[in-house]
């Protein structure tokens, strides 16, 4: 496997059997291979080589796999975490009056003709009290946002 490409690399394991994956596990991730499925066992090795060869998880990625996580094992309801992105238009109704915020191609918050830092300080400006602007703006539920 040493030399050739990360596809030839994913592309090889297929053809191995368990013994084979996991004397490559061992080899790679210098430990004792997981006592799973060979379809598994792959997948696991495929997914170091890649991480290894183009990077690992954002930070972002990283924090929602956690929270995902976090409630598979109590059962509560997620929303996944969404951030603004550039182009985005995002409308709130409050005391009958539509807000429109749109998020430049720079990735600043711009409402009735300014600039602002955040969400946050939109929401606050709107409202008169401290919010979460994510949160205000409908981009979390009210338990993702504690």
């Amino acid at each position: 496997m040493a030399g050739s490409s990360l596809a030839e690399d994913i592309a090889a394991l297929v053809a191995m059997d368990l013994d084979a994956l996991r004397h490559v596990w061992r080899t790679r991730m210098r430990s004792q291979p997981p006592k799973v499925s060979v379809s598994l066992l792959r997948l696991g090795l495929a997914r170091a080589m890649q991480e290894k060869a183009l990077g690992g998880l954002s930070k972002t990625a990283e924090k929602q796999m956690a929270i995902y996580g976090a409630a598979g094992r109590t059962g509560d309801r997620v929303t996944p975490l969404r951030a603004p992105r550039p182009g985005m238009r995002l409308v709130r109704v409050w005391n009958d009056v539509a807000h429109v915020v749109t998020v430049s191609d720079a990735g600043n918050i711009e409402w009735r003709g300014k600039t602002w830092r955040s969400l946050s300080e939109v929401a606050r400006a709107i409202t008169g009290t401290r919010w979460s602007g994510p949160r205000f703006f409908g981009l979390r539920d009210k338990a993702d946002a504690a």
